[in-house]
């Protein structure tokens, strides 16, 4: 079995996705973390109120790298307006943008207004490889911009995002500015396919990012702290067997 390569021998960036502030400090302090992602729906499960001091306190505990934040108007007029005032609260700022609002219809023409403006977009919730076409030819060149493609949603679908997320790389070249990014994974093992499928960059949850720590770890030793685990744990709970009644009756 082949060993994998150490986290900081990969080439892809590795990003921390979450809105919980604790969460966000905790990978803050880590090196192999190069930037943040959030979104609506984590902010809301992580109990935040308000969505702008939720934004400038962890801005004021990332000062130093990308973290992204959500527009989440359905109209694109006020889509932009929401864009340029989060991006007003930061340079490492990056706008998250949907690829379509709830009626299906294309963010296109307003990612390509934002880039035209020097706006870094981070264009979410992509899924097919059209929508990623499209983009692209929307972005101004110029202009440093992430192509979010929920590659662990296309797995959820049956189909395998390997090829899908290379094929997204290969089209996302002809604008040398924008990073594919991998999202929505599941599991470790993403980190290292993602980085496989040439990637520049995967955005996972605190619960994933921690097992980077076994990243190439002895696998007999693995086995035997898995037992251990079980074995403690059973004991932890006071769990018996009871002898049954037939042993009892012997």
């Amino acid at each position: 079995m082949t060993t994998p390569p150490s986290p900081s021998a990969l080439k892809i960036k590795i990003f921390a996705d979450g809105a919980d502030l604790a969460g966000i400090r905790e990978m803050a302090a880590n090196p192999l973390i190069k930037g943040f992602t959030t979104n609506p729906t984590l902010m809301r499960k992580a109990g935040v109120g308000d969505y702008k001091s939720f934004a400038l306190e962890a801005l004021k505990i990332v000062p130093d790298r990308p973290i992204s934040f959500e527009v989440f108007a359905d109209d694109f007029a006020e889509m932009e307006r929401q864009a340029m005032e989060i991006a007003s609260w930061g340079a490492n700022v990056n706008i998250k943008i949907p690829v379509t609002n709830t009626k299906g219809e294309s963010s296109g023409p307003l990612v390509a207004r934002l880039s035209r403006q020097g706006v870094v977009v981070n264009v979410t919730a992509m899924f097919t490889l059209d929508q990623v076409t499209e983009i692209v030819e929307a972005l101004d060149a110029a202009t440093p911009a992430i192509l979010s493609v929920f590659a662990g949603r296309v797995a959820d679908s049956g189909r395998d995002p390997v090829p899908h997320m290379q094929s997204a790389v290969r089209i996302a070249s002809a604008r040398p500015q924008a990073e594919v990014l991998w999202a929505s994974p599941r599991e470790l093992l993403n980190i290292l396919q993602a980085d496989a499928a040439g990637c520049h960059i995967i955005t996972a949850t605190n619960d994933i990012l921690r097992k980077l720590a076994h990243v190439g770890k002895d696998l007999e030793t693995f086995s035997r702290e898995t037992v251990r685990m079980f074995h403690d744990d059973a004991r932890a709970a006071g769990y018996i067997i009871p002898t049954g009644e037939l042993d009892a009756a012997e």
